[in-house]
C-alpha cells in the first residue's frame, strides 16, 4: 500500500491511495453497495460516474448469498463483476442497527439473522476470514457502533471490547497488500476518542476510520469528534469517516482532514424521489409542482439523467411506478456527489478549498 499527501490547504488533504485493484484519488466518496450491488445500479454504469471505489458489508453477504458461494465464485470482484477497489465493513455497525437481534460477549456478537432468525457468531477472527474469501481491497477491523446518547461509562465499556476486537482482527491473517483499517470509537467523548485513537495508532494499521457517528448526535458534535480525533491519526495514512454524510459535511469533515467517506443519502434519496442540486439543497422532484417542469433537475449537471430528461418526465415516471425513474435519480444523485469530490480536490489542488467551503456553509444544507 502507498497513500500520499499531494497538497494541503489548511487541514484538509489531497491524496493518492494505491489498492490491489487500482489507484484511488482523495477525498473520494464510495457508493454504499451493501448486498454486493449499488442500488440500482450496474458496475458499467458506476465507472461511467468515475466511481473509484464501492463498499459491500460483511454481516450482509454472509448470510445471502453466503461464503460458500461466495468463495465459489473467487471473491466478491468476480461475483459482482466490480473490477475496481472495494471496501467491506466488518459488521461492527450490525451491533449497533441489530441491537435487539444480538447479544455480546467477550470474543464477538451472537445474532439472530433479521431473514431467517437462525443464530450465528460473528467476532474479529470470523469477520477478517470472511473479508478475505471477499477478497476486500479494504478490511475494516471488528468494533461495536455506539448508540447516541450513551452514557460514558457504557461508551467506556464498549470502548474496552472494540479495542481488544481490533487487536485481535490486526492479528489475523491478511491477502497479500490488501489493507486493514482501524476505527475510532468512544461516543461523544473526547478524552474516549483520544484514547481510541491513541491505542489504534499504537497498535498500527494501514487507515484509520472514525465511527460511531451520524447516529443522532448534533452536528456540531460530529465536528468536534473530528477535531479532537484527525490530529492523533498518522499524516501518512488515510482517513475514514464512516457512514457520512450530506453534502456540506463531507465538505467540513474535508476541512477536518477526512480523506475517505461513505453514505446511503445519495441512493436513498433517490428511491424516495428526491435530488441533490447546487450546494446540497435537496428537491422533491415526485412533488406535485414538478408536473409541468419541463427543465433538467439542475440545469448546470452534466449527468446521463439531466443531459437527457425533464422534471416532468422522471416525475412522472416515479408516480406510475416505472423503475426508470428512481434509476435516473440515483445516477443523477451519485454523479452530484462524485462531481462534488472532484470539485474538493481541484480545490484544495487550486488552493481555493475555503472559498468552496463557504458556498456551501452559507446555504446551511
Amino acid at each position: 500500500m502507498s497513500f500520499t499527501v499531494l497538497k494541503t490547504v489548511g487541514n484538509a488533504r489531497r491524496g493518492v491511495l494505491t489498492t490491489p485493484h487500482g489507484t484511488i484519488q482523495t477525498p473520494i466518496f464510495m457508493p454504499v453497495g451493501t448486498r454486493a450491488s449499488v442500488k440500482a445500479m450496474t458496475p458499467l454504469e458506476l465507472e461511467e460516474l468515475d466511481a473509484q471505489i464501492i463498499l459491500g458489508n460483511t454481516y450482509h453477504l454472509f448470510l445471502k448469498p453466503g461464503l460458500e458461494i461466495l468463495e465459489a465464485a473467487g471473491g466478491l470482484h468476480k461475483f459482482s463483476g466490480w473490477k475496481r477497489p472495494m471496501l467491506t465493513d466488518s459488521g461492527g455497525f450490525q451491533v449497533f442497527s441489530l441491537s435487539n437481534l444480538r447479544k455480546i460477549e467477550k470474543d464477538g456478537v451472537w445474532f439472530s439473522s433479521h431473514i431467517d432468525g437462525s443464530r450465528f457468531f460473528l467476532g474479529p477472527k470470523e469477520s477478517i476470514n470472511i473479508q478475505r474469501i471477499l477478497g476486500s481491497d479494504i478490511v475494516m477491523a471488528f468494533d461495536e457502533c455506539t448508540p447516541y446518547p450513551c452514557s460514558h461509562a457504557d461508551a467506556l465499556k464498549s470502548l474496552k471490547q472494540t479495542s481488544e476486537w481490533e487487536k485481535t482482527s490486526r492479528d489475523q491473517p491478511m491477502l497479500k497488500g490488501h489493507l486493514m483499517f482501524g476505527i475510532v470509537q468512544g461516543s461523544t467523548y473526547r478524552d474516549l476518542r483520544e484514547q481510541s485513537a491513541q491505542e489504534l495508532v499504537k497498535i498500527g494499521f494501514e487507515g484509520y476510520a472514525i465511527g460511531g457517528l451520524s447516529v443522532g448526535e448534533p452536528e456540531n458534535e460530529m465536528y468536534q469528534c473530528l477535531d479532537w480525533t484527525t490530529p492523533i491519526l498518522p499524516f501518512d495514512k488515510p482517513r475514514y469517516l464512516m457512514g457520512v454524510g450530506t453534502p456540506k459535511q463531507l465538505v467540513e469533515a474535508v476541512a477536518r482532514g477526512v480523506d475517505m467517506f461513505d453514505c446511503v443519502l445519495p441512493t436513498r434519496m433517490a428511491r424516495h424521489g428526491s435530488a441533490y442540486v447546487g450546494k446540497g439543497t435537496v428537491i422533491p422532484v415526485k412533488a406535485g409542482r414538478y408536473a409541468k417542469d419541463f427543465t433538467p433537475v439542475d440545469s448546470e449537471c452534466s449527468c446521463y439523467c439531466c443531459q437527457n430528461f425533464t422534471k416532468a418526465y422522471i416525475r412522472h415516471l416515479l408516480n406510475v411506478g416505472e423503475i426508470t425513474g428512481l434509476r435516473l435519480l440515483t445516477i443523477h444523485n451519485l454523479h452530484y456527489y462524485l462531481n462534488l469530490m472532484k470539485q474538493i480536490r481541484d480545490s484544495i489542488e487550486g488552493g481555493t478549498f475555503e472559498q468552496l467551503r463557504a458556498k456551501f456553509a452559507e446555504t446551511g444544507a
